[in-house]
């Protein structure tokens, strides 16, 4: 118990909800919301966009870094990221969550807290969900998005000649990963540890990309060099990336790097959950994006200056270890 909080053992399931919904407003793509046995979204386009993603407590988060409002936050925020790479508005999120009995009601609230406020920054809303009893923390998230009449963005469409370009920052997240488990992070360092605990997806620059013509695009969520090998893989094309292109995002770790004797650029090619957007451009690319590199003609591949890039492509879903020692 969190002060004169009950847990969710002492209070229950339907009780619990209750909290959570109650004072929610929802926005106008909501017909009805939590309280029945589903909710209705309007799909003003007549096809909605749908994905979904899981945290678990220990694999993709720690209670003991994490608040739990940055965990709601983050869960939101890696689930809209997917929409967005789709040239699609995320509208409306599902949640399942479960937990210990012995969990504060007051954290499943700040929980709650942390994905309307993402939610919000979106003009979306979290419309239902479940609440169940696990051994530890697992939350999952589906949502829903608009595509308003544009024809989804796929990894598919890739052409050689084309332009690859960025939208967001590179390498932040694998830094803060980096800096709380070496247990560094005061100074100039706690902005990088929070941008691991809380991404920041560059939103509405999917809509943009969309509207630029984008051919083919995909968030950075597990690192550069493995999203861009999954986008030339289904487009059956070559990317090549320079690293004078990336030379911000590395400067902006270099200080980061030396504190804890890493390479920068292992956290820029290679890491993960920044959330920040790649996309090929047959033409000019639009405010808001930073050329980055060509798709040129070959077989399915990412390099990096004309070369292959030797180090960790990026995060593996089922390694042998242990993400959050």
């Amino acid at each position: 118990m969190r002060g004169n909080e009950p847990t969710l053992g002492q209070l229950g399931e339907f009780p619990m909800i209750d909290r959570l919904v109650a004072g929610r407003r929802q926005p106008n793509t909501t017909q009805l919301g939590p309280g029945d046995d589903a909710a209705l979204v309007r799909c003003a386009d007549g096809r909605a966009v749908v994905s979904v993603d899981m945290l678990v407590e220990g694999r993709h988060f720690r209670l003991d870094w994490s608040t739990p409002e940055q965990v709601g936050r983050k869960a939101i925020a890696q689930n809209a990221a997917d929409i967005e790479a789709m040239g699609a508005r995320p509208t409306a999120f599902v949640v399942g969550f479960g937990a210990p009995a012995h969990t504060s009601a007051a954290d499943c609230t700040a929980l709650a807290d942390g994905m309307w406020a993402e939610a919000e920054q979106l003009g979306a809303g979290v419309v239902g969900g479940d609440l169940v009893q696990a051994d530890r923390w697992v939350v999952s998230v589906t949502v829903l998005g608009d595509l308003a009449g544009r024809s989804p963005v796929l990894r598919s469409g890739a052409r050689p000649g084309a332009t690859l370009a960025v939208a967001g920052e590179l390498g932040r997240s694998a830094a803060g990963l980096q800096l709380l488990r070496d247990g560094v992070g005061t100074g100039d360092f706690a902005e990088l540890r929070r941008r691991h605990l809380v991404p920041q997806p560059p939103y509405g620059q999917g809509v943009v990309a969309a509207d630029a013509g984008a051919q083919a695009m995909t968030d950075v969520s597990d690192g550069l060099i493995a999203d861009l090998g999954h986008l030339a893989a289904a487009s059956r094309v070559t990317c090549d990336v320079s690293r004078a292109a990336l030379a911000p995002d590395y400067g902006a770790l270099a200080s980061a790097g030396a504190a804890v004797g890493a390479d920068p650029w292992s956290w820029v090619l290679g890491g993960g959950e920044d959330h920040a957007l790649v996309a090929a451009f047959p033409g000019a690319v639009p405010g808001g994006w930073r050329a980055i590199g060509h798709v040129v003609e070959g077989p399915a591949q990412v390099l990096v200056d004309g070369a292959v890039w030797d180090g960790l492509p990026g995060w593996q879903s089922f390694d042998s270890g242990a993400p959050l020692p």
